[in-house]
């Protein structure tokens, strides 16, 4: 999946033999919807996929701030843009 708003985080600590992703982006659904599209797992596997609807993008950017927020807060980082 690859949006121009994408969102992408890395959780890596060596110690805890720890390499996770997480994605978010959003798109419109084929009914007027907001998708809120989120990816997680372990880096170089197959993840987990949930998409959550929203009326309105206010409320889709509302609500990826805050997972943003509870992502960062729980050690991932953001991942630059050269990869």
């Amino acid at each position: 999946m690859q949006t121009e708003d994408a969102i992408h985080f890395h959780r890596i600590d060596p110690a805890r033999n720890m390499a996770r992703f997480y994605r978010m982006s959003s798109m419109p659904s084929l009914f007027g919807d907001i998708c809120l599209v989120r990816e997680w797992g372990r880096i170089g596997r197959a993840g987990r996929m949930r998409i959550d609807l929203y009326e309105t993008a206010r409320e889709a950017a509302a609500a990826r701030q805050a997972l943003s927020r509870v992502k960062r807060r729980r050690g991932y980082r953001d991942v630059s843009a050269d990869g």
